[in-house]
């Protein structure tokens, strides 16, 4: 997705009034795909795909076989199962990113994608940030305070290691679970002491 589109959400249900359904609730704030069967949803899977709402049974190509050929091509999508179909304990080793019970509201919806999306966000800034932090520490450890203290390098490297901090605890914040906006808190603070570098 490139800055100012809308996220791309392909939706997939063999019945196609469900599927055609949840496309106009969604319509007004994404982009939506539709595919009725497994094979045509990994036929309009794309680059441009932020998400999938997949239904897990399905004849022919069932929604689990579909989550493992994304998974196996290594598809970069987050998925959401949407389905009928109550969760056992299969669900354990299932590399899916959410789990939603139908029926479901518009709300549900809305809310699903926009957590994973909010997921997806953070990933990114954190997989950024940790490159930044990385180097911060290297030359942290092995350079004297002087040397630090009169390199511009350095000091525009710490500047954009705080405004990535920044953005990421901008980031938790979205989430209205206060359960999610925890745990990604922990990852975070894990994170730093991992690399030698906390809060002064």
């Amino acid at each position: 997705m490139t800055s100012g589109d809308l996220p791309t959400v392909l939706v997939v249900d063999d019945e196609a009034d469900v599927a055609d359904a949840y496309a106009a609730q969604l319509e007004q704030s994404f982009r939506v795909d539709v595919a009725y069967s497994g094979e045509e949803a990994l036929d309009t899977l794309d680059a441009e795909t932020d998400i999938v709402l997949l239904d897990r049974r399905m004849p022919g190509l069932s929604g689990d076989e579909v989550l493992e050929r994304i998974r196996t091509e290594g598809l970069d999508v987050r998925v959401a199962m949407v389905t009928a179909v109550d969760p056992g304990f299969d669900i354990i080793e299932m590399p899916f990113d959410d789990y939603v019970t139908k029926p479901v509201s518009r709300s549900d919806l809305v809310d699903t994608i926009e957590r994973l999306l909010t997921c997806a966000e953070y990933e990114d800034l954190l997989q950024d940030y940790y490159r930044t932090t990385s180097k911060y520490a290297t030359l942290l450890a092995n350079k004297s305070a002087t040397a630090l203290e009169n390199s511009e390098e350095f000091e525009e490297l710490e500047r954009k290691r705080d405004a990535l901090r920044e953005q990421l605890e901008d980031t938790v914040d979205k989430f209205e679970d206060r359960h999610f906006a925890t745990v990604f808190r922990e990852i975070h603070e894990r994170g730093e002491v991992a690399h030698g570098v906390t809060e002064e």
